[in-house]
């Protein structure tokens, strides 16, 4: 009894101390309290004596599963980029029928301080920067779920392929889709041609292979070209090709639909 309220002591302790002041009530306590306490802190406070960890249920365990657990999408973590991709089209399915997961497993606090230390993302998004496409949600996924790279026009840049390598392959995710939509005014804006503001206009440069290709003013038969053009731009890169022919990357599109949310994949 004595053990267990100096243990709530340490929780409280280490709940309220600064980075400093926690150093050196660590060295005050002895390393394996230390660790317990802090780490008990971090999920919660003294209710996570008794509460015991969101992931396995084990008062003992105090968190220590997450860095093998938590840090995945899912329960169960996707074996290879088809099941990655099935996993998208699940979500998006949910997302379309009004029917996201009750309680969703990774988009709560608990999620947040989880994944605080680390990623392991499933999949990786090139989207347009569109406010209407919220990826996350799109996707019915949390944190950690997906490795998100946004820009007008989803258009493939030194940038945006330097990020896409990270987030496959050291981050570990097994689907890279490239996502374009409805209505997207940076390619009605390459395939009109007219002047706008600023730089806006640098995005014509690698749009416009997209609307030759497609009868003059289709709009949606560009959008769906668009994709297509930059899927096979981000297969240049020697990383993501040699992940695709290991068998762990799969390299997909998809047009997500503004008025119904779903997203139409494309061959």
């Amino acid at each position: 009894m004595s053990s267990s309220r100096n243990f709530a002591t340490a929780i409280r302790m280490f709940a309220t101390l600064g980075r400093s002041q926690a150093g050196e009530a660590s060295a005050m306590m002895g390393t394996g309290s230390a660790l317990l306490a802090q780490r008990a802190a971090a999920l919660g406070g003294v209710s996570a004596v008794n509460k015991g960890c969101t992931c396995c249920g084990r008062v003992a365990c105090m968190g220590t599963c997450m860095p093998m657990r938590h840090l995945h999408a899912h329960p169960n973590p996707p074996a290879d980029p088809d099941q990655a991709l099935e996993y998208l089209r699940e979500g998006n399915k949910r997302f379309v029928n009004n029917k996201p997961h009750d309680a969703h497993p990774t988009r709560n606090l608990d999620r947040v301080k989880a994944t605080a230390g680390g990623q392991k993302p499933f999949a990786a998004i090139l989207s347009c920067a569109d406010s209407r496409v919220p990826v996350e949600i799109v996707f019915d996924q949390g944190f950690g779920d997906v490795f998100v790279t946004r820009v007008a026009g989803n258009i493939v840049t030194n940038e945006i392929t330097a990020s896409l390598e990270f987030g496959t392959a050291v981050l570990g995710s097994k689907v890279l889709m490239v996502l374009g939509h409805s209505a997207c005014g940076a390619v009605a804006a390459t395939m009109g041609g007219g002047a706008v503001p600023g730089v806006i206009s640098s995005l014509y440069y690698s749009i416009s292979p997209a609307c030759k290709k497609v009868k003059s003013g289709d709009v949606d038969a560009a959008i769906a070209e668009n994709v297509k053009v930059q899927m096979e731009q981000l297969k240049v890169s020697p990383v993501l090709q040699g992940l695709v022919k290991e068998g762990k990357l799969k390299i997909v599109g998809g047009v997500y639909d503004l008025a119904t949310g779903k997203v139409n994949e494309i061959a």
